[in-house]
This record gives C-alpha cells, sequence and structure tokens, in this order.
C-alpha cells in the first residue's frame, strides 16, 4: 500500500492519459500539491484506478483537475464517486457570484441604508418617549401602581455606590484647577482670583458636567446591558404576558432615580471640588482652608450655583433615557448587548456636551454669566 499521493502521465489510445495512486488525503495531497496545481493537460482521461484512499479534499483536486485539463475522470472507486458527487452541487453553486453592482450605486445604496436606518431610529425614539410619558401619566392617576423598592434600589445603585468615584474625581479636578489657575494666574499677580476660577468652574460647569459623563459611563452602561440581557432571555415579554407593563416597572424607577440623583451627585462633587482646590492652596498659595472657603461664598454668584442645579436633571434624564431606550432596542444575540450598551455610553455622553453647550448660551443671554 502506497502511504503518498503519486501521478504520472502515460501515452494510451485515444491520448496521454493522467494516472493518480497512492492515498489522495488532506494528509497526503500537500506534497504534490504544487505539482498537480502545475499540469495544464488537455489529456485523454484522469485513471483512479490506482487510488487506494480518498477523501473529500482529494475528491475536491480531482474534480478540479477534470475542469482545468478538461478531461473525463474514470476508474474512480464507489467511494471517489460519492464524494465528487456530493462536491458537484457545491462546486456549481460556489461559481454562481452575486453580479456586483457600479460603484456609484453601491455608494447610494449606502447612504440610502443609513438614512433610512435614521429615519426608523428617529421613530423608534419618538415611540419610546412616547410611552414614558404614558407610564407617567398613568402613575399619576394609579399611584398605588408606582414601584417605591425598586425606586429605592435604584436610588442605592446610581446615587450611594457612586459617591466614591465621583468624590474621588472631583476632589482631583479640583486640584488640577486650582493648581493650574495659580500657575497662570501668578504671572499677571492676580493668584488670589484662584478662589473665582475654583468655585465658578466647579459650581456653574465641570461639577455637574463631569459628573454626567460619570453618571453616563456608569449607570446609562448598567441600564442598558440589564435591559438588554432581560429582552435576550424573554423577562420582559414575560412581563408583558402576564399584565406588568415594563416601562412602568423598569424603565420609569430608573429614569427617576438617575435624574433626582444627578441633582444632589452634581451638587456633592461641585463641593468636593471646591474642598479639593481649597487643600490646594492651603499647602501650595499660602490661602488657609477656611478662607478658601469663605471667599468662595463672596465671589461666586448664586446664579452659577442655580445654573449647575437647572442642568443637573436635565443631564440625569438624558442619560437615564438613552441607557434604557438602547436597552430596549437589543435584539438577536448577546453581542448585540455589548454594542447597545455602547452606543448607551457613547450617545449619552454626547447629547449631555451638546446639551451643555446650549445651555451656556442660554444663561448668557439672559444674563446669568
Amino acid at each position: 500500500m502506497n502511504d503518498g499521493a503519486e501521478f504520472s502521465i502515460e501515452e494510451g489510445e485515444r491520448g496521454q492519459r493522467l494516472v493518480l495512486r497512492g492515498a489522495y488525503l488532506v494528509s497526503t495531497i500537500g506534497a504534490i500539491d504544487q505539482d498537480l496545481r502545475a499540469l495544464v493537460g488537455p489529456y485523454a482521461a484522469i485513471d483512479l484506478s490506482g487510488v487506494e484512499e480518498i477523501d473529500t479534499v482529494g475528491a475536491w483536486v480531482v474534480m478540479d483537475l477534470a475542469r482545468v485539463t478538461s478531461s473525463e475522470v474514470v476508474g474512480a472507486s464507489n467511494r471517489a464517486k460519492r464524494l465528487m458527487g456530493a462536491l458537484h452541487g457545491i462546486a456549481e453553486e460556489a461559481k454562481e457570484l452575486p453580479e456586483q453592482p457600479p460603484f456609484f450605486q453601491q455608494v447610494f445604496a449606502t447612504v440610502g441604508e443609513k438614512v433610512f436606518a435614521g429615519f426608523d431610529g428617529v421613530l423608534y425614539a419618538l415611540s419610546f418617549l412616547g410611552g414614558f410619558v404614558m407610564a407617567m401619566g398613568s402613575l399619576l392617576r394609579h399611584p398605588s401602581r408606582f414601584r417605591v423598592t425598586a425606586l429605592v434600589r435604584q436610588f442605592e445603585l446610581v446615587g450611594v455606590n457612586a459617591l466614591g468615584i465621583i468624590g474621588l474625581m472631583s476632589f482631583l479636578i479640583g486640584i488640577v484647577i486650582a493648581q493650574q489657575g495659580a500657575v497662570q494666574l501668578e504671572q499677571f499677580g492676580a493668584e488670589s482670583l484662584t478662589v473665582n476660577l475654583v468655585g465658578r468652574i466647579t459650581l456653574r460647569e465641570l461639577g455637574v458636567l463631569m459628573t454626567a459623563i460619570m453618571v453616563a459611563g456608569r449607570s446609562g452602561s448598567a441600564f442598558a446591558a440589564q435591559l438588554g440581557t432581560m429582552k435576550l432571555t424573554e423577562e420582559i415579554d414575560a412581563m408583558r404576558t402576564i399584565g406588568i407593563s415594563p416601562m412602568e416597572a423598569l424603565i420609569v424607577p430608573r429614569v427617576m432615580a438617575v435624574t433626582l440623583m444627578m441633582v444632589l451627585l452634581g451638587f456633592y462633587s461641585s463641593v468636593v471640588a471646591i474642598i479639593g482646590g481649597a487643600t490646594v492652596s492651603d499647602v501650595s498659595l499660602g490661602m488657609p482652608f477656611t478662607t478658601f472657603l469663605i471667599r468662595i461664598k463672596e465671589v461666586v454668584p448664586i446664579t452659577d450655583f442655580y445654573v449647575g442645579m437647572i442642568k443637573a436633571p436635565v443631564f440625569g434624564l438624558i442619560v437615564g433615557l438613552t441607557g434604557c431606550f438602547q436597552g430596549m432596542q437589543v435584539e438577536g444575540n448577546s453581542e448585540d448587548v455589548g454594542r447597545r450598551t455602547t452606543k448607551a455610553v457613547v450617545i449619552g455622553i454626547f447629547v449631555v456636551i451638546v446639551l451643555d453647550a446650549f445651555f451656556a448660551v442660554f444663561f448668557t443671554q439672559i444674563g446669568w454669566s
């Protein structure tokens, strides 16, 4: 028995014949693959009577040789015939490549698909927002259906559990603003204005904005992942089946929790950032800690506090709705959960920053600058 694959070209009555011998298996055919590809034919026949073993790869090679050399296959065993018969249909299907449309047609088709997808996304978002408003109205008419326990649980997850990371972030931001601000203002002999810089920028802008970004990455992504997983496991469908509204039971507590907690977290973040700035001022600038805090009250207008507290619930509402909407759009498989979670964070942060720019212009126009 020959363990390898061999071939030879022999003269016959009708012309040259390609005679294959040995084992034509995936483990043996590699040794002569390049030599077989070099054959161009044509041959009167490809003789398989000397082939002792053959598998799917060997059958595919024989069929490819027959096609390239325009030769007839003879002497095939029953196994070889059966394998080539099974591959025949696949080979025919593989040749049926889809016709490629022209380049410009592909461009217009891609743009059109994205436009319609964006239009569908807007419709879904409006439908989700309408459902949320209707659920809130229904809960106002029937307050006994409101899930207080779920709301308190979300308060803990969104607010209490985030105090540590948001406090650390805000403290460091306060340190950076005070230290860098003092260095720049010192060049103009105005390092005492560091108090104004830290107080106004944290209460008016960075305190709430950085908190919203942190909440979007932490709670918005959690909402999307939780609701998306519940959709995949058909828990949300089960809730509808037994008469429980997912909007009232799942969405409303989460959105309310993040909206209300954003006010407290935004205020907490601003206070911690001011403490960070006061610490740096005490250590580096020689301004006592208590003096820094007293000066904050004198130099920061109360409107800066109002601006921050007005923006906070709006940012929280956006983050909550975005996370829940993306979670409810999950379908198909677990890969979609990760994709929707990422979209919840990215879209939430993007919308928050856009709204912050809008608020900056608006409050300047009304004189709160």
